[in-house]
């Protein structure tokens, strides 16, 4: 799911459906983004660290820690050049709303999301 330019925004992808992330994975790769996965908060912070992220796609109902603490930990690995966040979540009600930009979330998307919109909009703030 890698994309050949050394130069690509590195996109994490975390979601324990596993399908989801990968599909999203993909679709990010193919719009030229270097994209990482993976399926648990555990193994999103281990790889946050190697891979350094430009930008993070968070599902906010993960096993053990919800994507809003995630997002936290994941901001204060790198506070210099903290990643984007963007949320891929079934809810957009107020309080999940709240929640996240208190998290620090930079971009929401409610499941379905469309995979274009989510590549043109994480490359918008990327490059703010």
């Amino acid at each position: 799911m890698m994309a050949n330019d050394e130069n690509a925004t590195k996109v994490l992808v975390v979601d324990d459906n596993q399908d989801a992330a990968a599909s999203l994975g993909l679709l990010l790769g193919a719009a030229g983004y270097k994209v990482e996965t993976a399926f648990d908060p555990w193994a999103a912070l281990e790889k946050a660290e190697q891979f350094e992220p430009d930008a993070c796609v968070l599902d906010i109902n993960l096993p053990g820690m919800d994507g809003y603490e995630l997002a936290k930990r994941l901001r204060e690995q790198d506070p210099e050049h903290p990643p984007v966040l963007a949320t891929v979540t079934g809810r957009d009600d107020l309080d999940h709303l709240d929640r996240a930009v208190e998290a620090g979330f930079d971009l929401h998307f409610a499941k379905p999301a469309d995979p274009l919109a989510v590549a043109e909009q994480l490359g918008d703030c990327v490059r703010k």
